[in-house]
């Protein structure tokens, strides 16, 4: 018993014990817990690379890797724009936890295999590998993007592209900020859009002037991703029109290019990636491509980026319902483990439909950037379903990762839990490289200049045609849209754009899971999304008859073991 005086002694007491509180998702193998991720990479042609991905995904959920995530996020970039004594620095530091991602992000070659190795399937394996990776920080992942994106572009610079190609696919990551030629590897951005103008690129007031060895740049870029880049892709007005540059840090003398970091942006999330305003004063540049073929040539980097952003979304995604549905496994509420409960079995359902449909989406479509080389089929496709699929996903992450958070309930609001951090990520995709309208019209402008990329997606929908009744109404229907718009007014096609788009994602989706996906989840995605379903997530009807969607099947298929 506790007594009282100057010089009492106290007992310690036991004030609680932690019970009902699951274990921390780690220490399991993010690619092999994934079974949707495990069967599209097989169904798309890169099973080849099931080891390397399981390794990648053995690192992705290790307790190390995690706190790399954590702490990159937790102690962001920082600007040093000049040294102690005044001298330009133009300089961003990072946490050792952010070179740490980056370095296993460039050794597994996220950044550029399929160039280096481009066997059948080299998209499909690094739209895997960078889905797995992903859900440990999404940041880091932007300069891995561009660097895999700005090897295409140069492909109208034959003679840039051969310069550069041996740094951008070496899988040594480098930070040291130095010239090009004293470097194991280089990391490549790019720079579009001005305060003025944003996603009008047209209205930047960039200008570009001929020098005796190549260009000079004056006038700013309003965001430029990952300043630490060794050479960026930029436009500026030359005298023959917007023009495509190639921007490197340092000029051919080795000295510092003029590359001046105004300041970094505080963003909502994206945390352990430094986004920056940079002014451009007589920064020498090299054009790629033709003068006035600025947009054309970017928009090779720009497709490829739009891939990722898929892919970010589906990785955003599968984290988030992987710790829901992990949480609800081992907590308990009034009696009963969450995950049994009837409620919360169908929201985990309907958030685990959600996450198969994007990596579903994201897998094919990496196959068909496999296949665009030789197939004048899939290049048509990947036009059309790139935009289409882009739009899509990036509306779904944001709405599926607060609905897994509440999942969590309070535990899920809390820094720690990883899911405030996946939250505050989701919007990123939907924004970058064209947010929703520009989406949207894009897709208006594939389907009336490159019609064969409607008989691509026509065709794709009619090899799930009569696996699903529910699914055949639902191509009909779009058939019908489809000639609605062509007799529709630019005006009215564009005020009706948004509704158009989901419908063409949708039913791409629910063709996809028809065909190739566990029918469980086929079933209850055609049932809810093409048939009458609610509007929130938990909200799916029945199936083909009362009472069959197997949501317990569901569940169990999306939630890790280890």
């Amino acid at each position: 018993m506790a007594t009282t005086g100057a010089h009492e002694t106290h007992e310690t007491h036991e004030t609680h014990e932690v019970t009902n509180q699951p274990p921390p998702l780690e220490g399991y193998d993010t690619f092999g817990a994934d079974a949707a991720l495990v069967e599209a990479v097989r169904r798309e042609g890169a099973g080849w690379a099931e080891d390397a991905l399981h390794d990648l995904g053995a690192l992705a959920g290790s307790a190390e890797a995690i706190k790399w995530g954590f702490d990159a996020n937790a102690n962001p970039p920082v600007l040093r724009t000049h040294d102690r004594y005044g001298h330009r620095l133009d300089r961003v530091d990072y946490h050792p936890s952010y070179h740490r991602l980056m370095t296993v992000a460039v050794e597994h070659g996220l950044h550029a295999s399929p160039w280096a190795d481009p066997r059948p399937g080299a998209h499909v394996a690094r739209a895997a590998g960078s889905l797995v990776w992903g859900q440990v920080d999404a940041g880091h992942g932007c300069p891995i993007s561009m660097t895999y994106s700005v090897v295409p572009a140069l492909g109208v610079a034959p003679e840039l592209q051969a310069e550069w190609m041996p740094l951008l696919t070496s899988r040594s990551y480098d930070p040291s900020f130095s010239p090009a030629s004293s470097k194991a590897g280089a990391l490549a951005g790019m720079g579009m859009t001005e305060k003025q103008g944003g996603s009008d690129v047209r209205a930047g007031t960039t200008r570009a002037e001929p020098v005796g060895d190549g260009w000079r740049l004056t006038g700013h870029k309003w965001f430029c991703s990952a300043p630490m880049c060794d050479v960026f892709l930029m436009l500026a007005h030359a005298p023959g029109g917007l023009s495509c540059f190639l921007v490197p840090r340092f000029t051919p003398d080795g000295s510092p290019n003029p590359f001046r970091l105004q300041r970094l942006k505080d963003k909502l999330g994206n945390r352990s990636n430094a986004s920056s305003e940079v002014e451009l004063d007589g920064t020498w540049a090299q054009i790629v491509g033709e003068q006035g073929r600025g947009v054309a040539t970017i928009i090779e980097m720009v497709n490829h980026t739009r891939l990722d952003c898929i892919v970010g979304a589906a990785s955003g995604i599968r984290q988030a319902v992987a710790q829901a549905c992990h949480h609800a496994r081992h907590r308990s509420a009034f009696g009963r483990d969450l995950v049994d409960q009837p409620l919360m079995t169908a929201v985990l359902a309907d958030l685990a439909v959600e996450s198969e449909a994007a990596t579903a989406v994201a897998m094919r479509l990496a196959r068909a950037f496999d296949e665009a080389r030789d197939d004048a089929g899939e290049t048509a496709f990947q036009r059309l379903v790139t935009a289409v699929a882009k739009y899509w996903a990036c509306k779904r992450h944001p709405v599926a990762v607060v609905e897994a958070l509440e999942c969590l309930g309070g535990n899920g609001y809390v820094e720690e839990s990883i899911m405030p951090r996946l939250f505050r990520e989701s919007p990123l995709n939907g924004i970058w490289e064209g947010s929703g309208n520009v989406i949207c019209l894009d897709v208006l402008r594939a389907m009336a200049r490159n019609p064969e990329s409607v008989e691509a997606y026509m065709a794709e929908l009619a090899t799930a045609a009569g696996g699903d009744c529910r699914l055949d109404a639902a191509i009909a229907a779009v058939g019908s849209d489809l000639v609605i718009l062509a007799g529709q007014t630019p005006d009215d096609a564009q005020a009706g754009a948004r509704r158009l788009v989901e419908r063409l994602a949708l039913v791409l989706q629910g063709a996809l899971l028809v065909r190739d996906g566990h029918p469980a989840v086929a079933d209850a995605f055609c049932a809810s999304r093409l048939g009458d379903g609610g509007r929130a997530f938990g909200t799916m009807p029945s199936g083909r008859s009362p009472g069959t969607l197997d949501l317990r099947a569901i569940v169990e298929r999306a939630t890790p073991k280890f």
